[in-house]
């Protein structure tokens, strides 16, 4: 899904969107995506032969979901879907944004990953939430995670990779801004030195994303009436703070005493089965 900076949509959604498979290849996403799938075989109570990922971008993470399971990827940027299906034509794709997106059917499972970090405010993310609790059915499961939080973001952070294929090697350099920690978003400024045949070219891009406290994660799953369970990993991130992944169980469809608010379990998990990328899927 595109983040949009001063209603520009990103360019890596765009006219760089030809870099993504360069900056961050497919086979680096191999163990995430078995990581995702391992939690939900473990957290569903039916086997999951169908799955929907929300904010698939490029599909690389369905490169290796698509093994286990049938995948129906749905994003907004037509640029990102046409690198999904190149990648993937085994996969259906469906334009779409995932706060508002209907497909009229329902799935064993669904996948946010950190495209969820595009939901710039509460609205945008209970929105998000919502779109993936009409796509189960009663007693299935809902995956996402949190990139950053207030406590875990650091200012000015500044990461670099270098990556080259077929002749183009292309150095990206991500930084973290938030002019203003009063609100919920942070800016993600991207450079690209894109050396091509002996000349280089310079590309500059500016992205937005969310940042929440946890607690309004979970609020927010519940007003979107999953049954949130918090599963910790005992892993760290890039920022030195503990990853923390999120299942929403859809409630059975038994009657429920009214008032009653289940508390979010709490549940550790191998830090190995958790392989995490600060990249888009």
């Amino acid at each position: 899904m595109s983040r949009r900076a001063n209603g520009t949509r990103a360019r890596l959604y765009g006219d760089l969107a030809w870099t993504w498979p360069i900056i961050s290849p497919p086979e680096d996403y191999a163990g995430e995506a078995e990581a995702h799938w391992r939690i939900l075989e473990r957290d569903s109570r039916i086997p999951v032969r169908t799955l929907l990922h929300l904010g698939c971008g490029g599909g690389h993470l369905d490169h290796t979901l698509k093994r286990h399971c049938q995948v129906t990827g749905v994003d907004v940027s037509p640029t990102m879907l046409d690198l999904a299906r190149t990648l993937n034509p085994d996969v259906e794709y469906v334009q779409g944004d995932m706060r508002t997106v209907r497909l009229d059917r329902v799935f064993d499972a669904v996948l946010i990953a950190d495209s969820i970090s595009y939901m710039c405010t509460e609205a945008d993310l209970l929105a998000a939430f919502r779109t993936a609790f009409v796509h189960l059915p009663p007693d299935r499961v809902f995956l996402t995670y949190v990139e950053q939080t207030p406590d875990t973001f650091q200012e000015g952070r500044t990461t670099s990779t270098t990556h080259a294929r077929g002749g183009v090697e292309i150095t990206f350099v991500e930084n973290l801004h938030d002019p203003d920690p009063r609100d919920t978003t942070f800016e993600s400024r991207f450079l690209y030195l894109i050396r091509d045949r002996g000349q280089l070219k310079v590309e500059k891009d500016l992205h937005r994303c969310g940042v929440f406290p946890l607690a309004t994660w979970e609020r927010l799953l519940r007003k979107a009436r999953f049954e949130p369970l918090r599963v910790d990993t005992g892993e760290q991130d890039q920022e030195g703070g503990t990853v923390a992944t999120f299942v929403g169980r859809r409630p059975p469809t038994r009657a429920r005493p009214s008032g009653t608010v289940r508390p979010t379990a709490r549940r550790r998990t191998d830090p190995r089965q958790i392989a995490r990328h600060s990249r888009r899927s």
